[in-house]
């Protein structure tokens, strides 16, 4: 009968009240952080808030003490970008070959996923130890071919675009290509076969039919590659060299900074990891629209 109101189950109020304390567990210490970092210039890093203003967000532009905060969130940020773009191809192409199959498929596929499973300081570790060999091997080849000046002024392969790079790529391609493997299980093949049937190749079959069905997938991976970097630490903290991305310079100011201007960078550290989601999401609605319009 129209307008007939549905009554809820016994167990909804119950389940409301669990998932409602959820989310508070959740989100609560981000909206706490969120409220603490307006302090007025009195304030300190509890409630009783002291006044309301953005003089902790002026604080942290100027600079916190001796940290380079911009250099920090460049750092970050470039980094994210070409872990972003890396992962977002060797995951495509690692979906592209598992579809065909290959010898010894299995065992590089759980070789990429086991350091989803392996402690984040361990392979932290054990990549700077590999370096640190590669280092040594180098040295030891300049001394033996008398290149003395080049041996003096030798430092180490250890970098943001070397150890460190390789260090988050241990962290996001798995996920990467777990998603392109989902992706592509359940991937009509018959849309490849009907353009081949037409005479296209099988680069204009990748281009044309492929990459434009799984192209919101896509962007989900690399929204992922970008945010995993963004926030990492663990795998960062002994392979990066001797710079620092934007959390391991967080990091170190918790045992330093006493203001609010710690609450005011998390918090736009945080706004800047929601405008990146929201353009992945933007985008991926952006290019389902497209492919529906065309099709």
């Amino acid at each position: 009968m129209a307008g007939t109101v549905r009554r809820r189950s016994r167990g909804f109020i119950p389940l409301a009240i669990v998932c409602a304390l959820y989310i508070l567990f959740l989100y609560g210490p981000v909206i706490t952080i969120f409220v603490l970092s307006f302090q007025g210039p009195e304030g300190g890093l509890t409630f009783p808030m002291r006044g309301l203003s953005l003089h902790w967000y002026h604080e942290l532009f100027k600079g916190l003490g001796v940290v380079d905060i911009g250099a920090a969130i460049r750092r970050s940020l470039a980094l994210g970008v070409v872990v972003m773009l890396l992962t977002t191809l060797l995951a495509l192409m690692a979906g592209l070959a598992f579809r065909k199959g290959f010898k010894g498929s299995g065992v590089l596929f759980y070789t990429a996923v086991a350091s989803l499973i392996m402690p984040s300081i361990i392979i932290s570790l054990g990549i700077g130890l590999q370096f640190r060999l590669f280092d040594d091997v180098i040295k030891a080849m300049l001394g033996h071919l008398g290149w003395t000046e080049t041996l003096e002024s030798y430092t180490t392969l250890m970098g943001l675009y070397t150890s460190g790079l390789g260090a988050h790529l241990t962290w996001t391609l798995p996920f990467g290509m777990l998603i392109m493997f989902a992706v592509f299980n359940r991937f009509n093949p018959a849309y490849e076969e009907a353009a081949r049937d037409q005479g296209a190749t099988p680069w204009q079959t990748l281009r044309h039919v492929v990459l434009p069905l799984i192209g919101p997938s896509l962007v989900g991976v690399g929204m992922f590659g970008f945010t995993l970097s963004w926030d990492e630490i663990a795998r960062s903290s002994q392979a990066i060299g001797d710079v620092n991305t934007l959390p391991l310079e967080l990091q170190g100011l918790t045992t330093t900074e006493t203001t609010p201007s710690i609450y005011a960078l998390g918090s736009s550290t945080t706004v800047v990891s929601l405008l990146v989601i929201f353009a992945a999401l933007g985008a991926a609605a952006l290019m389902r629209r497209r492919a529906g319009a065309k099709a």
